[in-house]
């Protein structure tokens, strides 16, 4: 892959890491300014729901802003766009649809199949 693919992909990366930390920041504040005092104990079981709902969004962006940094890691040390499995380089398609997949369509079609016979059994 040449830099300015690099580059351009970085700069995507990026910019997803600033959205999801910018939500982050938003649901902080959101907490914060959040009381829970409800007489209704209904009101009150319905915010303790959105609150749970959205500490799971919340971890989940974790996790992919962990995967955005691993991603971003890779194109600094030159392995971004390189199949971790068979070694072969990432279409690019793939990699505009989901630029922190550090597999091949081929690869992943592969894995996506052993999950589904596992949970067959």
């Amino acid at each position: 892959m040449d830099q300015a693919r690099k580059e351009k992909f970085a700069a995507k990366l990026k910019a997803l890491l600033m959205d999801l930390e910018g939500e982050a920041a938003q649901t902080v504040d959101g907490m914060r300014g959040e009381t829970g005092m409800f007489p209704d104990p209904t009101d009150r079981a319905t915010l303790e729901t959105d609150r749970n709902l959205t500490l799971r969004i919340r971890d989940r962006e974790r996790k992919l802003r962990d995967k955005i940094n691993e991603s971003l890691a890779r194109v600094e040390d030159g392995t971004f766009g390189i199949c971790e499995v068979c070694g072969d380089e990432i279409g690019e398609t793939r990699l505009e649809a989901r630029p922190m997949t550090t597999l091949c369509i081929k690869c992943k079609e592969v894995q996506e199949k052993d999950e589904i016979k596992e949970k067959r059994g």
